[in-house]
């Protein structure tokens, strides 16, 4: 399956880039850049710099759009570090970023009817991209983001990607014809520990030592903002292996739609009165399955890195 990702690249979107490069079942031919964890520019050079540390530099990045009005949150800076990255200092990259994020993801869905998009940050891209209707008709899309059996992480109702671009996350789910909405209702049962980052950094590589000093980071983020979860939620890369085998989550077709306005804005809610596309929600996660697939891949393409 060939697959773009869209990464605002934070500590969990960095687990997703590295799931899909090691999976033998995907051919990643692109990622698309938006902001959220970081700045946009922020996060493409992390994705390049994150590209050649594991072996493919090949890979193009192209940056997206980003609101004028974004500011990296103080929450955000201490979950991901200022750099995004677990303050992990990787090497300024030796290759730039390519063109438009839009144009990519437009003219990726016009050539290639296998191809699976990956969202992990606001749906501001690839709102924009849904102008095309050949686009919002046959993109086959599987998001990280939402809540809808579960409270926000950013406010009770909301979750973070949404709560950037509501109105992005609406139009996704009113125009778009394929998508799987992978939300903290599952994400939050996928969790890493330091039993987990303790096998990376035995490594010794420094693939292994990148991944584990990012984790680490982020598993002490976690024990100060949610103290309850014992780990820290796989988010970002869950999306990726749900992309990758389908079967690890069951879902609920529903009709979404996203608050806009109001008290509830940023709340992701089935709404059974709309007409319109149905998207798969997902509600139940095969967490042993997920955990053990996430160990062994990301684990093989540290030992080589």
């Amino acid at each position: 399956m060939k697959l773009i990702l869209d990464l605002d690249t934070g500590i969990d979107d960095a687990f997703a880039l590295a799931y899909a490069l090691a999976s033998p079942e995907v051919e990643l031919i692109g990622v698309t850049g938006t902001y959220g964890n970081v700045t946009v520019a922020d996060g493409v050079r992390n994705t390049l710099a994150l590209l050649e540390l594991f072996g493919r530099p090949d890979v193009p990045v192209y940056p997206g759009p980003q609101r004028e009005d974004f500011e990296v949150a103080e929450i955000s800076a201490f979950i991901h570090g200022a750099n995004g990255l677990g303050e992990v200092e990787l090497p300024a990259p030796a290759t730039g970023p390519a063109g438009s994020a839009v144009e990519l993801l437009i003219d990726a869905v016009h050539t290639h009817p296998d191809l699976v998009i990956v969202p992990t940050g606001p749906s501001t891209t690839i709102a924009a991209a849904l102008d095309d209707d050949h686009f919002a008709e046959h993109a086959r899309i599987v998001m990280m983001g939402g809540a809808l059996t579960v409270p926000g992480n950013v406010r009770p109702w909301a979750e973070a990607n949404v709560w950037q671009d509501p109105e992005a996350t609406n139009e996704v789910f009113r125009r778009a014809r394929h998508v799987t909405m992978i939300g903290l209702d599952v994400t939050l049962k996928t969790l890493l520990t330091r039993t987990e980052t303790a096998q990376w950094r035995a490594l010794g590589t420094p693939g292994g030592t990148m991944l584990a000093d990012a984790a680490d980071h982020y598993i002490g983020a976690y024990a100060t903002t949610s103290p309850h979860l014992g780990g820290c939620g796989l988010h970002d890369p869950l999306a990726v292996a749900v992309a990758v085998d389908p079967s690890l989550v069951e879902c609920l077709a529903l009709p979404m739609q996203v608050d806009v306005a109001g008290e509830t804005r940023g709340r992701t809610i089935g709404d059974l009165s709309r007409q319109g596309p149905l998207v798969n929600v997902a509600v139940g996660v095969d967490v042993a399955k997920f955990l053990g697939e996430f160990m062994t891949r990301l684990t093989r393409l540290a030992a080589n890195t």
